[in-house]
């Protein structure tokens, strides 16, 4: 037996499946194709989550596009975050050209086109399904951790929402929060003192400083109602496809902060509603984080310990996460070790610091008596990736270098006009269109300052009455204690003048008389 055959059966039983399985290409020797060697990954260990890395132009978004189809036709829906725009073709089938059936020949691959039930959604005001939750939904700690809080901004953050739970007042929308906090430090310091413990007012306006950045970047369009109902990404068409959503992100690149915040929240969301599943025989849900070194990048220490922590747990909630990224140093090292499946395309070696980084990737992957790890990672062709994943036992398969299958749908963007029918057949596009704005925090708070302003201004007026009454009763006093005085002056002068006369008549009688 020669070494192609050693290494047919090296492949075949390093990737054999008694389940259903996704198959996604066959496996290179030497730099050919190898015709029967498929490199195939069970459907049962897909919730363990993956890594899909490369370069810039080495066929990353073909490989989701790949893996996506093969999910959806196994009825397992796919949400896509697709930050480059270039995803939506997965709509409509594909077109069989020369490049693609040689390809397909030399892995002995039959090929065929398809079209897949796709969802266009967006957190902005694209056209599309409209994402949207609320304040209340994150909850203090996760809202407190997305805005980089320290402990004690975050204690305030906490009773800010155990004040809105007391006084039954929802916290729908950034202005609500903003309106709370305004609040507690003016009209309503002295309450929230009396029940909660004083709060610094430069302690609120650090958070307030930092809900206004949020805003900045789409946090105002972002929360709000309606929320969206994550049962909305599980839908299966009438023909047993699952449902791709492709989130749009085109116009958030710039606002890294709110794609954080949107994918740790539909995370954390996910991970409390859906009920836990262990073992199943296949996810009920995939998710691929697109260009996921956005999201590191710019997270905090708190928020990167809160996504390795969700990482960790929702998979037993039969969901899988797929990062995206260029190079796979850019995924914390916390959560590349939770990754079960990696497909790695090529690296480019064009600095020290690219041969360094070449170097630690080949190190993470298993070592193989067919392949020079650091030599393939610089020599592997468009649509070609090294690839490791797990068997059903959950050991991992022998690394492989693989000519991947090419998509069965289209290999471009939907134009338009496309864009537009798939949104007006849509019933999500319906359901989540209307903004809803029910009275919240900010117009209960509003009523409330109404509330308290007048029974101010009545207690002014009170006030200034009775100040006035007292002045008028003084005016009075003083009105007739002048009265009095003039009247006796008179009367005096009176008495004075008749008291002379009758002095000056007498002595004049007297005269008189003698």
């Amino acid at each position: 037996m020669n070494s192609t055959e050693d290494f047919i059966k090296h492949i075949n039983e390093g990737y054999t499946s008694k389940g259903e399985s996704i198959t996604l290409g066959g496996a290179i020797l030497n730099g050919e194709a190898i015709a029967d060697a498929f490199v195939k990954i069970p459907l049962k260990t897909l919730n363990r989550h993956g890594l899909i890395a490369g370069a810039t132009g080495t066929g990353k978004t073909k490989t989701i596009q790949v893996f996506s189809e093969q999910l959806s036709s196994f009825g397992i829906p796919v949400l896509m975050m697709d930050i480059k725009g270039d995803f939506s073709g997965i709509a409509k089938e594909g077109e069989e050209k020369s490049f693609i059936t040689d390809r397909h020949a030399k892995i002995n691959l039959p090929y065929q086109v398809a079209k897949f039930p796709v969802e266009l959604l967006t957190l902005s005001e694209q056209n599309g399904v409209r994402l949207r939750a609320t304040v209340s939904e994150f909850g203090p700690v996760l809202f407190s951790r997305i805005l980089d809080l320290n402990d004690t901004q975050s204690g305030v953050i906490s009773i800010i929402f155990k004040y809105c739970d007391d006084n039954k007042m929802p916290l729908l929308d950034l202005k609500d929060i903003k309106k709370v906090i305004n609040y507690i430090t003016e009209e309503g310091k002295e309450e929230i003192t009396k029940s909660y413990g004083k709060i610094s007012t430069s302690t609120t306006g650090t958070i307030l400083r930092k809900i206004i950045e949020l805003e900045q970047q789409g946090g105002d369009i972002f929360f709000g109602e309606m929320s969206f109902d994550i049962e909305d990404l599980m839908r299966i068409d009438e023909n047993g496809k699952g449902y791709v959503n492709i989130l749009r992100l085109t116009d958030i690149q710039d606002k890294p902060k709110l794609f954080s915040t949107f994918m740790l929240s539909m995370l954390a969301e996910i991970y409390q509603q859906m009920p836990e599943k262990g073992d199943s025989e296949q996810p009920e849900l995939v998710i691929f984080i697109d260009e996921a070194h956005l999201i590191f990048n710019e997270a905090s220490k708190a928020l990167l310990e809160q996504i390795e922590t969700i990482v960790k747990l929702i998979r037993s909630k039969g969901v899988g996460i797929y990062f995206v990224t260029q190079n796979p140093m850019d995924v914390p090292s916390g959560v590349l070790a939770q990754l079960g499946l990696k497909i790695q395309h090529a690296l480019r070696a064009f600095t020290a610091n690219d041969r360094k980084s070449i170097k630690q990737t080949a190190d993470n992957y298993p070592t193989s008596e067919y392949y020079n790890t650091s030599e393939v990672l610089t020599s592997l062709g468009i649509g070609e990736a090294l690839v490791t994943a797990l068997n059903e036992k959950g050991i991992p398969t022998p690394l492989v270098a693989t000519m991947l299958r090419a998509p069965m749908s289209r290999m471009d963007i939907l134009s338009e006009t496309e864009i537009q029918e798939i949104n007006n057949k849509s019933r999500l596009v319906k359901k989540y269109s209307e903004l809803i704005d029910r009275e919240s925090a900010y117009e209960m708070l509003n009523k409330k300052i109404t509330v308290i302003e007048n029974e101010a201004a009545a207690e002014a007026q009170k006030e200034a009455d009775e100040k006035a009454e007292e002045k008028a009763a003084k005016t009075r006093t003083t009105k007739s204690n002048n009265t009095t005085s003039a009247v006796s002056k008179s009367v005096i002068k009176v008495l004075t003048s008749a008291t002379f006369i009758r002095g000056v008549f007498g002595v004049l009688t007297k005269i008189f008389k003698k």
